[in-house]
């Protein structure tokens, strides 16, 4: 039986294979990964240029990835604001919030919103958008209001999986 890695891409287009990667960290380094670089960025784990670099340089192992937060769409800090947002921001569409979104009951419009969601993200070089959502506010009296994907058997199994996958960078291709 035959073991396959899973493996991605990159930016640039260059194989990233997870399994293998995850191997050959150490724990400390793994466990650096679980903060960031800074508010917006991961961290990059570098080692000193042994595996067939140019000398003196380091070889990355990780890349460091920008995410960013953003319900009604992306949310984007320029590189000189500050992390609450109340600097200057890229421009972006700003989508209907996700009430309104999972009130409409139209997975191709959910599909199509997270379409537009992938390509903003990876136009902007964002590598991982946080807070999309479809939700269906149920109670005035609170419940699950707070909940990004509504809990209801037939919506959460068509809507928003179809959403969350429409939002990958990748996605922006036909099916």
């Amino acid at each position: 039986m035959t073991q396959t890695t899973e493996t991605t891409t990159r930016a640039g287009g260059q194989p990233f294979d997870i399994e293998r990667t995850l191997a050959a960290l150490t724990l400390e380094e793994k466990a650096g990964l679980t903060s960031g670089h800074d508010f917006w960025n991961t961290k990059t784990v570098r080692r000193p240029g042994d595996q067939g670099q140019d000398e003196g340089q380091d070889a990355v192992l990780v890349p460091g990835v920008m995410v960013t937060d953003g319900p009604h769409g992306l949310r984007k800090q320029r590189a000189d604001a500050d992390h609450l947002g109340i600097g200057d921001s890229v421009p972006a569409t700003c989508f209907p919030p996700a009430v309104g979104l999972g009130s409409t009951w139209d997975p191709t419009l959910l599909r199509r919103v997270g379409e537009a969601l992938g390509r903003e993200t990876a136009a902007n070089d964002v590598a991982v958008l946080l807070g999309p959502g479809i939700n269906i506010k149920r109670s005035p009296c609170a419940g699950a209001t707070s909940s990004t994907c509504p809990r209801t058997r037939s919506s959460r199994a068509t809507s928003a999986p179809r959403s969350s996958r429409a939002s990958s960078p990748r996605a922006s291709a036909p099916r």
